[in-house]
């Protein structure tokens, strides 16, 4: 059968990038592959509306070539909205890296990476993700321009994890106030869940508010260096999604809230770092609604990395940097406040106002 004229069941059934159920229209998925330094990696642009495609790296282990495609297809697409409804001039990229970034990232393998990003001209604009650090970047820096979060030595906006935590922070502050009435975080229990660098700095903003934090994580020595650190409680229940608390926030990989764990979450808000926090955006954020927990989109309040990267192509300092971080509080209660004056979820409340932006961008680049 000739896939030119497959319908997309039969592409499904093949089971190809067109087919597969996370690919949204996506403009241009790049293989990369290198066998000297060992680079398996994958660039996913999936809309470029508003200007090239900006997103991170991830290296992770993951345990086929599909996974890795399906997280750099829904990373990419997220990307796009997340821009979108910060009110960014850029598209939505991503790429991700397989393998171990503790045992198998070496300099040669990032300037190989590099250079495939270099080969986009400027389609793809990379910078830090899951598995990174901005001396990663650094060595990007060493063969292409195409590339953000680099250091302040280098003339950088350097580590995007700390702006990241905070508009984090202030949208899972905005969602409380919607949610219990009052922003302040005082006394509620917070359950963080992935304390990377963002989230521990997520617990040590709650931490300095007097917000009850319990935190979990894979990295049992980061688990009691954060506790210790912070004063925080290690969860040691079996099942993290039925912990008693006000605000659940995840900030390890996408996914949690799925078929198995929306029906067991106790807490009332759901605010983190983690991207595609919805296993499927439809079902799952109206399950929650239904069940009377306020979602903070993840695009909307986990943009300040993006914000914070974004810098060094606008050419704006840390003064804005900080400005449009804190506009995320403010965009998270507009974002509810459609929601529940449209009667759907908040979730499809950020999508939509992010679509009207590309729309209407899609219109004035047609008429030029």
């Amino acid at each position: 059968m000739d896939a030119t004229f497959a319908t997309g069941k039969e592409l499904q059934k093949m089971d190809p990038v067109f087919g597969q159920l996370s690919f949204d229209d996506h403009e241009q998925i790049v293989f990369c592959n290198d066998k000297d330094t060992g680079l398996k990696a994958i660039i996913g642009i999936h809309n470029s509306v508003m200007g090239p495609a900006l997103g991170g790296t991830r290296m992770w282990n993951y345990n086929t070539e599909w996974e890795a495609l399906n997280d750099v297809l829904r990373l990419s697409r997220g990307m796009t909205f997340k821009s979108a409804i910060t009110g960014l001039n850029i598209g939505g990229g991503k790429a991700v890296i397989i393998g171990d970034a503790k045992t198998q990232k070496t300099p040669e393998l990032m300037r190989k990476f590099g250079e495939f990003v270099h080969s986009l001209s400027g389609r793809y604009i990379t910078a830090e993700d899951v598995g990174m650090e901005t001396k990663d970047m650094d060595t990007v820096r060493d063969v292409t321009p195409y590339v953000t979060g680099i250091s302040e030595e280098r003339g950088g906006s350097g580590n995007p994890s700390p702006v990241t935590a905070y508009g984090v922070y202030l949208g899972m502050k905005a969602a409380a106030k919607s949610q219990f009435g009052t922003d302040v975080l005082e006394g509620k229990k917070v359950l963080v869940q992935g304390i990377g660098h963002v989230g521990e700095t997520l617990v040590e903003y709650l931490t300095k508010e007097g917000a009850q934090v319990t935190i979990s994580d894979i990295n049992e020595e980061k688990l009691f260096q954060v506790a210790s650190k912070y004063n925080a409680t290690i969860y040691t229940g079996e099942d993290l999604y039925t912990a008693d608390v006000d605000i659940y926030a995840p900030c390890a990989m996408g996914a949690t809230i799925n078929d198995n764990t929306v029906d067991k979450i106790k807490a009332k808000v759901i605010a983190g770092a983690a991207n595609n926090q919805l296993a499927d955006e439809n079902v799952h954020g109206a399950r929650l609604q239904e069940r009377g927990i306020l979602y903070a989109p993840d695009f909307l309040i986990n943009a300040g990395g993006i914000i914070n990267v974004y810098a060094e192509l606008a050419n704006y300092g840390k003064a804005e940097i900080m400005t449009k971080t804190e506009n995320i509080y403010n965009t998270t209660l507009e974002i509810i406040d459609f929601a529940a004056k449209n009667g759907i979820t908040t979730h499809k409340a950020a999508l939509t106002i992010a679509q009207n932006r590309i729309d209407q961008r899609r219109i004035e680049n047609a008429a030029k």
